[in-house]
């Protein structure tokens, strides 16, 4: 188990701890802060479904409607003009060839990676590269598409991706904490719709069993969401 420091100790110490409605946990969290930076808003939610059969996928986006907070780099691969669209739309990497090459080579420094379905029948290969980080294209998160400058709008505009991992749980970025208790709550709601929504036909008994936020570097709190 990691050492936590004592400001983390102190706010564990009078965090509440049974679940709480939203609101409150979000003011909770606001109003102890556990770093001097502005630390980002955490949503995990625990799964009641097996994550080892196929069929229990989750997988999604969610575009939230207050943004993330943060400065989101995305990577194109896409040529002709589709490679035109993404540099127009504000993309901060994009090639083809050149690009599979690059990251190919280890290069990963971006968040979001985009492709053309042309483009795809090589990006497929970079999969040792992408896939174990989140980073591969794929058609059901809009992030393979030949319409390149709405993928690279809509990733720089506050899109989320989520995915359930390989311990049945899922992690998502809803904001920062400077952002007033309003918007953080409308940016968590969005989430946990959009993850009900992605609910996997066949998926039987609980769905979610529980949701907890927290900051970067402060504790977990239980919290209630409903429809």
């Amino acid at each position: 188990m990691p050492k936590h420091g004592k400001k983390y100790t102190a706010i564990k110490a009078k965090a509440p701890k049974t679940a709480v409605e939203l609101a409150e946990g979000i003011a909770f969290l606001k109003a102890n802060p556990a770093a001097s930076f502005d630390e980002t808003v955490e949503l995990c939610f625990r799964m009641g479904i097996d994550p080892r059969k196929s069929e229990n996928a989750v997988r999604s986006t969610c575009a939230l409607p207050h943004g993330t907070g943060k400065s989101v780099r995305v990577l194109v691969f896409a040529g002709g003009a589709a490679a035109d669209a993404a540099r127009a739309a504000g993309a901060d990497y994009v090639g083809n060839e050149d690009m599979i090459e690059k990251v190919k080579n280890g290069f990963t420094d971006f968040d979001v990676a985009i492709a053309t379905p042309e483009a795809m029948l090589e990006v497929r290969k970079l999969g040792r590269v992408l896939g174990p980080r989140g980073l591969m294209p794929n058609p059901k998160t809009g992030t393979v598409s030949d319409d390149t400058a709405a993928a690279v709008t809509a990733a720089k505009g506050g899109r989320v991706e989520f995915r359930m991992d390989k311990n049945g749980n899922i992690n998502v970025a809803a904001g920062k904490l400077s952002f007033d208790v309003a918007k953080i709550d409308d940016n968590i709601k969005c989430i946990v719709g959009a993850v009900k929504a992605a609910k996997p036909a066949g998926a039987k008994g609980i769905y979610i069993r529980n949701v907890t936020i927290s900051s970067t570097m402060g504790v977990g709190l239980r919290v209630n969401v409903r429809d």
